[in-house]
C-alpha cells in the first residue's frame, strides 16, 4: 500500500469513531509523521510511494489509540503552546490555545510596567508548566514560581523546563504552597468545569485528562474563588492577577472579585471565539 492509502484508511477509521472529518484528516497525518519521524514536506512528497518498512505495523496501532479517543497529544507525547513543544502524558492537563490569552495579557502588562523587569511571578496549578515556563522565557529577569498538587504534573513541568531552558521553581501543594509573596504577577488556569458537566465533555477530555485539573465543585467555581481569596493579600500594589475561567462564568467571577477585599476586576478578556476567558484583576 502507498502512504496515501494508509492515511486514507486511517481518516475513514477516525471518522467512523466519531471524530469530525477535518480533525480526522489532520490527526491521520500527524500520527503518520509521528510514526515516521518526518516533517510535513517529506510526508507529502512521499505520499504516492509505498509505505516504508514497519509502517504498516506501527501506524495502525497509533490510529487505534486515536480511534479509542485517546488525545492526540498523549499519543504523540507533545502539545504546542506559544510556539514551543511541551511534553504531556496521562495525568497532565493538555495545554489549550485559549490559555495563551493569559500570556498575551501578561506580556502586555509587563511592557507597560515601569521598572527593571525583575518581576516576581506565581503560577497556581502549573500542570505541564506551559504558563510558568513561557513567562520565564518571555520575561528575562523574572523570578518564576509554580505550584501544583499533582506529583505527575510537577514531574512533567520540571522536565519541560529543563528541556526548554527555563528557570522555574516548582513546589508541590495547593495554591501558594510554600511560596511567599508579594508577587507582581499571579497567573492560574485552574479547574473550572462544573461537576455535573464533566460527563458531557468530549471523550478525549472526560475519559483521559485528570479530573482534578478539570472539575471544581458543583458550579466549577470552587478553585477560582480560592485562588482569588489567597491571591489578594500577596499581590503587589501594582501587580496583576490573571485567571482563566469557563465560558459561562463571567458574571459569577465578577461577583467573586467584587466580594474580595483588596481586588478589583479590570476586565474579562475574550478568546478568539469571543468567549469571556481571562479575568484581569488588579489591587483595589
Amino acid at each position: 500500500m502507498t502512504l496515501h492509502a494508509h492515511l486514507r484508511d486511517a481518516r475513514a477509521r477516525l471518522v467512523a469513531a466519531g471524530i469530525p472529518a477535518v480533525e480526522a484528516a489532520l490527526d491521520a497525518e500527524l500520527l503518520a509523521r509521528h510514526a515516521l519521524g518526518w516533517d510535513r514536506v517529506t510526508l507529502v512528497a512521499q505520499l504516492p510511494d509505498p509505505a516504508p518498512a514497519g509502517f504498516a505495523e506501527s501506524y495502525p496501532a497509533l490510529v487505534d489509540r486515536r480511534a479509542a479517543r485517546e488525545p492526540l497529544a498523549y499519543i504523540r507525547g507533545i502539545q504546542e503552546f506559544w510556539g514551543r513543544d511541551f511534553g504531556v502524558g496521562p495525568g497532565v492537563l493538555i495545554p489549550r490555545p485559549e490559555t495563551e490569552l493569559i500570556i498575551e495579557e501578561a506580556l502586555a502588562w509587563a511592557r507597560d510596567r515601569p521598572g527593571d523587569g525583575r518581576v516576581r511571578v506565581l503560577d497556581i496549578g502549573a500542570g505541564s508548566g506551559c504558563l510558568a515556563i513561557t513567562l520565564a522565557l518571555e520575561l528575562p529577569g523574572a523570578s518564576v514560581t509554580a505550584t501544583d498538587v499533582s506529583d505527575v504534573a510537577l514531574s512533567a513541568a520540571r522536565a519541560n523546563a529543563e528541556r526548554l531552558g527555563a528557570t522555574v521553581g516548582f513546589h508541590p501543594g495547593a495554591y501558594l504552597a510554600s511560596s511567599a509573596g508579594p508577587f507582581d504577577l499571579i497567573v492560574s488556569n485552574p479547574p473550572y468545569v462544573a461537576a455535573p458537566a464533566h460527563a458531557d465533555l468530549a471523550p478525549e477530555v472526560r475519559d483521559h485528562e485528570p479530573v482534578t485539573a478539570l472539575v471544581a465543585g458543583a458550579a466549577g467555581l470552587d478553585v477560582i474563588r480560592e485562588v482569588v481569596r489567597r491571591a489578594a493579600p500577596v499581590l503587589a500594589p501594582v501587580g496583576l492577577l490573571l485567571i482563566e475561567i469557563g465560558y459561562d462564568q463571567a458574571d459569577a467571577v465578577t461577583g467573586i472579585v467584587a466580594d474580595t477585599a483588596g481586588l478589583r476586576l479590570l476586565r474579562i478578556g475574550e478568546d478568539l471565539q469571543g468567549i469571556p476567558r481571562v479575568a484581569v484583576i488588579a489591587p483595589a
